[in-house]
């Protein structure tokens, strides 16, 4: 193996502090950020509250520390800051364990020790202040059947004695990381300072998105929340429930088959509802588009008729005359703007700028957009940028701790495309070590991204971090195949409907043939690694391909059909897929890794946490056993307390070294050894 490069490692990855959430102050004069710190045990994340000038050059001050999680900050009209916390509302003290709790907690704007605004009897999912009136509004789940003032206790019953069962009439039953619970989803109105508390829904169930979204109008009266209902193919669709908190009268918009709605944003002025609007096809996947609903009418248009890609993160103008929103584009997430009236589109962020941008908000006062900025050179911070055209994006603090002039003296990044066939180009990003050392070529390694509808960008990945991996001696490889956004509609179609091992194999196939050619690629070094939709690919390429020394298939599909069986969304995995195993099995199963297994050949790690549902521990231990049956190298690594992701920090580390150690074993040619 190459030398490798002392500047970063998976373990000062993990030291480095998380930048996750900002809000803007009422008066505009700085920034309330939300930080996720590792505790002094290496053993978890905590977040703390951050306040960041924006008219002075004061340093950044921590506003809250401890072991409870602070995080979610808002701001009431009166300046005061609120924030979601698992500190226990009658002592203080963070909850712990499986009892954590989150309930809404306020610092004064003139100062003093926070104080609790709420007391649900199973926490608080999410809440939202009214810009101009002292409202507040959240989410919380409720156990159905029971009085509110018998739910904690209740549900602290069940958890010692049962019944644990779980009934469903329909599914979902699972969702990522756990099952659907009992509880359902209210909306629960309050007055000042946590009083007043309103049930707006009394009679949920499971009335409202998985993960739902909401807001509140500025004036306090109204709240929308997005709500879901059993759909064509056994899939739900969406609209938006509007409810005027006077009277609790609800209204629904945007009610149609086959439509998801998100991202719900209600204008300045109430009148009007921005928001993502999905059109479920059979022929093509689609992408969704900004919308505005008008309360006046209850019609609906779209807001952006030329959008070709996908839009992200959605917020108002405080003048209300556009909407700002993420999107992406080529390797980039910039921020773009719609006004309102003439309907044109403008990119704010500056091209040449590149990097990715998230969790955007507009403050009150200034004609900004703030919000998260990153690059593969530097992890989340707080932003701002002037909401012009073209405006080069400032970084207002460096929250994380990582100097971005270590990523710039040490790696070199690089974007580049190859043509795969007539009319299509495929773009890939390359991260390698800055030629200092005197060596000329490098073991490469081919990162695809998951999704599939996602694009590798100009980005931090706290995950699949290239520095990290830069940093061993490697040359990192993120190519964009078709499936990918970023690069149109049609761009992003090339695998839907059982097309995966298709059109996105043959541009990975030639991407690879391109990088072999490259004078920094050690050709007899090169392996693969992914994630998700990408460790699917990575088990395709084994049954398909002996180009790679190793490969590394992290929560990867292995069987079609099992996941069919085992995930936890089966109606939108068959929708997917077009077909369907039990009618037409040959059809179905065309591209799924399991059917090719004896040419498997390639020595594979596979990662897997225990508690991911979308792609099940079943698909590693299939997978395992396969390999081990046929005598192919194999290892298995299983995190039991993780997910889809691999979250904990000393799991992380576990995740690196294991890649890394394995890679290193696998990935020496004869002449290196």
């Amino acid at each position: 193996m190459s030398e490798r490069l002392p500047f970063f490692d998976a373990a000062a990855l993990t030291a480095l502090r998380r930048v996750t959430e900002v809000a803007a102050s009422p008066d505009g004069t700085w920034l309330a950020v939300s930080v996720a710190r590792r505790t002094d045990d290496g053993a978890k994340y905590v977040s703390d509250l951050w306040r960041v000038a924006l008219d002075s050059a004061d340093s950044p001050v921590a506003l809250t520390r401890g072991m409870s999680n602070d995080r979610a900050p808002s701001f009431r009209s009166d300046g005061s800051l609120c924030f979601l916390s698992n500190r226990n509302p009658r002592d203080g003290k963070p909850d712990e364990g499986d009892d954590e709790r989150a309930q809404v907690w306020m610092l004064p704007a003139r100062g003093g020790e926070p104080q609790p605004l709420t007391d649900e009897p199973l926490g608080v999912i999410a809440f939202k202040l009214a810009a101009r009136a002292e409202r507040m509004i959240v989410l919380a789940p409720v156990l159905p059947g029971v009085a509110h003032e018998s739910q904690r206790a209740r549900a602290a019953e069940i958890k010692a004695k049962g019944p644990s069962a779980l009934r469903y009439t329909r599914l979902p039953a699972r969702h990522w990381d756990h099952w659907l619970p009992a509880a359902a989803t209210h909306v629960i109105a309050y007055e000042a300072a946590g009083a007043g508390r309103v049930d707006l829904t009394p009679t949920a169930e499971r009335d409202f998105a998985i993960e739902p979204d909401f807001d509140v109008s500025a004036d306090g009266r109204a709240v929308v929340i997005t709500r879901a209902r059993p759909g064509p193919g056994r899939i739900d669709d969406g609209d938006l429930h509007w409810i005027e908190i006077a009277t609790g009268r609800p209204r629904d918009f945007g009610a149609t088959p086959r439509r998801m709605v998100a991202h719900p944003r209600i204008s300045p002025d109430g009148a009007s509802i921005a928001c993502t609007v999905h059109d479920r096809r059979d022929d093509v996947h689609g992408v969704p588009g900004v919308w505005l609903f008008e309360l006046a009418t209850g019609e609906g248009r779209p807001l952006c008729p030329a959008l070709d890609d996908w839009p992200r993160d959605i917020a108002w103008t405080a003048d209300g005359q556009s909407v700002v929103f993420t999107i992406d584009d080529r390797g980039d997430v910039p921020v773009m703007s719609v006004d309102v009236a003439t309907r044109e589109v403008v990119r704010i962020t500056r091209r040449e700028s590149g990097g990715s941008h998230e969790a955007i908000v507009c403050g009150r006062i200034r004609d900004e957009v703030v919000g998260i900025r990153h690059r593969w050179s530097h992890p989340p911070e707080p932003f701002r940028v002037k909401r012009a055209p073209g405006t080069e994006p400032e970084i207002v603090a460096r929250l994380s701790g990582f100097d971005p002039r270590v990523a710039e003296d040490h790696v070199a990044w690089s974007s580049h495309e190859t043509e795969s066939e007539p009319g299509v180009r495929v773009q890939w990003f390359v991260a390698r070590p800055a030629e200092t050392s005197g060596i000329d070529r490098r073991p490469t390694l081919h990162w695809i991204h998951g999704g599939p509808r996602h694009q590798w960008a100009d980005g931090w990945h706290w995950r699949w971090n290239v520095i990290a991996a830069v940093a061993q001696g490697y040359a990192v490889v993120l190519p964009n195949p078709r499936g990918s956004t970023g690069f149109g509609a049609e761009y992003m179609e090339g695998l839907w409907r059982n097309r995966w091992g298709d059109t996105c194999f043959r541009d990975l196939m030639r991407v690879a043939d391109e990088v072999d050619r490259q004078p920094w690629c050690d050709s007899s070094r090169v392996g693969a690694m992914g994630g998700s939709f990408g460790g699917y690919m990575v088990n395709w390429f084994a049954g398909n391909t002996t180009r790679f020394r190793a490969l590394v298939s992290h929560a990867g599909i292995f069987s079609f059909r099992g996941l069919l069986a085992a995930g936890d969304h089966p109606a939108w995995w068959r929708h997917e897929m077009g077909a369907d195993p039990f009618d037409d099995p040959e059809a179905y199963g065309k591209y799924s890794p399991d059917r090719r297994i004896d040419r498997w050949k390639t020595p594979t790690l596979v990662i897997h946490g225990a508690n991911d549902f979308r792609c099940p521990l079943s698909e590693a231990l299939a997978l395992f056993e396969a390999l081990q049956s046929r005598g192919v190298a194999s290892e298995l690594v299983v995190f039991p307390d993780e997910n889809h992701w691999i979250l904990k920090p000393r799991n992380t580390l576990a995740w690196y070294e294991s890649v890394f150690d394995f890679l290193r074993r696998h990935m020496e040619s004869e002449a290196a050894r």
